[in-house]
């Protein structure tokens, strides 16, 4: 894992829909974006809890992890920050995904370790579906484009962190016990994920005054067919429920260090 300390769009303004003129397509990824700082910040902390009992090299891979995410946070809190002066009201999502955070931070630490493990997953699918697949980005402006590839290389990077930290936590539960935990914890992370993105779409589609039956077939068709992440994404999604998986059984490094050389990212540009 590298933490990339660099900065995207400083100065730069984007249209209101940005991706391809779409406001369907744009609004999924402004709620994805809009979710990351509070999301990002309760990753790092379910973690770092456990931090000072874990062996090397995972600790310091969490600290690397712990420090890759801040950066992603920065980032996306200023392109939320593009999002609202491009027109939108980001105020009341970005509070409601902190409450979201907030109730997690409620749980037993074990279970906010499984659910961190569980959504790390979703953020690696995603990730690579992003960088395998160029349509998925073809149509950002060229600045928002680098945000978004940089960040799915870094969480394609740290995707094992998580879950290791996860099995040697529960290292003493039975085989069953931990793989019965980690796949409870997947399914009412997926449930509420979706739950909490599809609340914050409605707020989103409600400002261009297309929150409507037709926007939201628009929406599906956009999502399973053309280009189709959740498709995409599908199988690799259920692997999760497999007793013998793991993140780095599917190993994507090529992928991530041919987009990470094509990025040219100086860390400079922080300046």
């Amino acid at each position: 894992m590298t933490p990339r300390n660099v900065a995207f769009g400083r100065g730069h303004s984007h249209p209101r829909w940005w991706m391809s003129g779409d406001p369907v397509a744009t609004a999924f990824y402004n709620a994805l974006s809009l979710s990351f700082p509070a999301g990002e910040s309760y990753f790092v902390q379910s973690v770092r809890y456990y931090l000072n009992e874990l062996p090397e090299p995972l600790r310091s891979q969490v600290a690397d992890f712990a420090q890759q995410e801040a950066y992603h946070s920065r980032e996306h809190i200023a392109f939320n920050r593009q999002v609202h002066d491009a027109g939108y009201e980001t105020k009341e999502i970005e509070a409601l995904n902190r409450e979201d955070a907030r109730r997690g931070r409620d749980l037993e630490p074990e279970v906010n370790l499984a659910a961190t493990a569980a959504l790390e997953h979703f953020t690696a699918m995603f990730a690579h579906a992003l960088l395998a697949d160029e349509r998925h980005l073809a149509g950002a402006p060229a600045e928002v484009r680098r945000l978004w590839q940089w960040h799915a290389v870094e969480e394609i990077e740290h995707k094992g962190v998580a879950f290791d930290t996860f099995m040697y936590v529960t290292r003493d539960l039975s085989p069953f016990k931990r793989w019965f935990f980690r796949v409870m914890v997947m399914w009412q992370a997926t449930n509420d994920f979706w739950k909490e993105r599809t609340r914050d779409l409605h707020l989103l589609l409600r400002q261009d005054n297309i929150d409507t039956p037709k926007t939201w077939r628009k929406l599906a068709l956009f999502l399973f067919l053309k280009p189709g992440m959740l498709r995409q994404v599908f199988l690799p999604y259920l692997a999760y429920y497999l007793p013998g998986f793991h993140p780095w059984a599917h190993d994507d490094r090529k992928l991530a260090n041919k987009v990470e050389g094509s990025l040219k990212l100086d860390e400079a540009a922080l300046a």
